[in-house]
Order: structure tokens, then C-alpha cells, then sequence
């Protein structure tokens, strides 16, 4: 190839990836919310992240057993079902009552957004899911002996490919409970990865801890859901993380579309990490407001937060648009207007965010 012919292919790849990168800063939550009440959530939350802000899928917790994060994703598993014992959630071979429970509070979730979203004028074209990564599903699920599923290579692998082919299903769900050509985004969580990939994952007797798993296993099965996920109609799959080297490098190698962090006190290692995903195209979701707080801040200082590390890192400001900002956290444990508050604020800061990109 002649080097002409080379730079032309490199202009017209650098000009479709400008071309895919998103136009605006937007906000989303992370999934979990206060209260029981599936349609008041709901409301809520389109209300307050309407276009060109990302609506969720609401994840209600206070609703008992069934409704945490654990047994949602583990109700739409393919072939492998889930009791409720007393030190977690247990894999068995056939749906009882505890697995009944948590895919019906799912089924009523999807029910009730259809109704949301078929009385809104102006559905918007975007809309999120939240489901547990299969690296933290392994760790919070247990086998028959009592042990945790990520103790065996061969459950490891059996629940990424249930998880694989369980969220494809899922996300078909989700896409009939909304108008036609929603773009859908999904969110795997792995709060636990970090230990995973550390060896530091206790046992079900708390004496010792288990093995560290490869870190070449993790983004495999990340890959392995996202696939499958991308193959179901998901323009975007993201992984939550704790801010980790570990996991930030991990996720580097995977084929993810970008991944979920707190922000607050990252080190100059981890904002590099970002600099170089941001280079690469990929989506940052970050985590501004801490929902443990007691005074949000303002937004000029939500801004300052995420505007002064961009440039120390010599990014371009145009680039800010790759950012999704959420809460560092849940907002379950948050009293319901406290929890309101901070979606607010989160939108107001990516308004604010926008002007700065359009000023520069």
C-alpha cells in the first residue's frame, strides 16, 4: 500500500470515529433508587433524565427479597436458577418460590415502564439496564457445598455463558416494554472485581480467601456478555468499577465501550487511564457526586472537578462529550428528595459542562 493510500484510510478512520463520538455531555444514574413504589420511581426518574440525559431501568432494593441487584441478574440466568439461603444466594437445579420472586419483581418493573413510557408525548431514544457483571456474580452466588461459585473455573465459565445468553433475552424484554428504535445501553456492574482480581474474596468460612482470578479471564468473559449483548441491539455496554488499578486495566483490554468510576481522590495513574480511553474512544461514565454527603456541591465546583484534570491531561475540550456523569454511588440508601436532589444536580452540571464545550 502506497503511503498516500495509508493516509487516507487513517484521515477516513479519524473522521468516522469523530463522527460516532457523542454530541453532548449527558447524565444517568446508576440503577438503585429509594422506596417500593416501581411507577413512582419510574416517573421520576424520566422525568428528570429526559433527553439528551439517559434514563434507567429502576432498581428498587427496599422491596425485600428478589429485588437486590444479586438476584435480579440471577433471575434472568439461562438454565440456572437461584434459592435464598442464609448466607446468600445459592445456584439450584430447578425455580422455587425465592427465584419466583425475584424474576416476577423484574416482570412488574418491565410492565410498569411500559405503562410509563406508552403516556409520554416525547419518550425520548435512549434507555439504560443495570445488570451484575459475571465476575461479581460468581463471587455472590454459591454453589451446592456452600462455597462460592467463583471458587471453580468450570462455574465461572457455565455462569458467563448463562449470564451471556440470559441478558440477551433480558434486553429483547426490556425492548418490547419501549418504543420502537430505543437505543439501548447496558451497564454491568462489578463492584467486586477489584478483589476478584486481588485473591482477596473470602471464603464461605471467612478463614482464608480465594484464589485471584486471571485477569485474562475477566475481560474474556466480559467480552463473552458483551458480545452477546451487542448481538441482542445494545449500542453500548459499560462496566462499573471501583476506582482500581487493577480493574482499570483489565477493562483497558477488554472490548468494552468504556466503563463507570468514582472520581473523587483518583490518582494521576487512574486519571492517565482516562486519558488514554478518552483517546481510544471510549465512553468515561464518572462519578461526581458522592451520595453519602450531606451538601452536594455546586455545580461550578462539579465542573472545576472535571474540567481542571481534562486539561492537566492536555484533552481537548471538544472531547468532553465522552463523559457520562452519575452519582459515585447508588442512590437506594439516599432519603427519596435527597436522591432527587442529586439527579438534579447531575443534570444541571452536564448543562453546564455542555456550555464549556461549546465556548471552547
Amino acid at each position: 500500500m502506497s503511503t498516500t493510500a495509508a493516509t487516507d484510510v487513517t484521515v477516513g478512520s479519524d473522521a468516522a470515529a469523530a463522527e460516532a463520538r457523542p454530541s453532548q455531555v449527558s447524565a444517568t444514574g446508576l440503577g438503585s433508587w429509594p422506596g417500593t413504589d416501581p411507577a413512582e420511581a419510574a416517573r421520576i426518574i424520566r422525568g428528570e433524565l429526559g433527553e439528551p440525559n439517559l434514563p434507567h431501568l429502576v432498581e428498587l432494593p427496599d422491596r425485600g427479597v428478589g429485588a437486590d441487584p444479586v438476584a435480579r441478574t440471577a433471575g434472568f440466568l439461562a438454565e440456572l436458577f437461584i434459592d435464598l439461603q442464609p448466607h446468600g444466594w445459592r445456584l439450584v437445579n430447578r425455580p422455587g418460590q425465592d427465584h419466583r420472586r425475584a424474576v416476577s419483581a423484574l416482570r412488574t418493573d418491565l410492565n410498569v415502564l411500559a405503562d410509563v413510557v406508552g403516556a409520554e408525548d416525547r419518550p425520548g431514544n435512549h434507555f439504560k439496564v443495570q445488570l451484575r457483571g459475571p465476575m461479581s456474580l460468581a463471587a455472590n452466588l454459591y454453589l451446592h457445598n456452600g462455597e462460592r461459585a467463583l471458587i471453580d473455573a468450570g462455574a465461572r465459565r457455565d455462569l458467563a455463558q448463562s449470564l451471556a445468553d440470559g441478558a440477551a433475552g433480558h434486553l429483547a424484554q426490556v425492548r418490547a416494554s419501549l418504543p420502537a428504535g430505543t437505543e439501548l445501553v447496558v451497564q454491568l456492574d462489578e463492584p467486586e472485581v477489584d478483589a476478584v482480581l486481588a485473591g482477596s474474596i473470602p471464603t464461605a468460612s471467612g478463614y482464608r480467601t480465594l484464589r485471584s482470578v486471571a485477569a485474562s479471564e475477566v475481560f474474556s468473559a466480559w467480552d463473552l456478555v458483551a458480545s452477546a449483548l451487542r448481538d441482542a441491539g445494545a449500542v453500548e455496554v459499560v462496566a462499573q468499577l471501583p476506582a482500581a488499578d487493577s480493574a482499570l486495566d483489565a477493562v483497558a483490554s477488554s472490548s468494552l465501550d468504556g466503563f463507570a468510576i468514582p472520581v473523587g481522590g483518583l490518582k494521576a495513574r487512574q486519571w492517565e487511564t482516562i486519558a488514554a480511553a478518552v483517546e481510544a474512544d471510549r465512553r468515561i461514565w464518572a462519578g461526581l457526586i458522592d451520595p453519602a454527603v450531606e451538601r452536594i456541591p455546586q455545580v461550578t465546583a462539579l465542573v472545576e472537578s472535571v474540567v481542571r484534570p481534562w486539561r492537566q491531561l492536555g484533552l481537548p475540550l471538544k472531547r468532553l462529550p465522552q463523559l457520562r456523569i452519575t452519582p459515585s454511588a447508588g442512590l437506594a440508601g439516599s432519603a427519596p428528595e435527597a436522591a432527587r436532589s442529586v439527579v438534579k444536580r447531575l443534570t444541571q452540571t452536564a448543562d453546564a459542562l455542555n456550555q464549556v464545550v461549546a465556548e471552547a
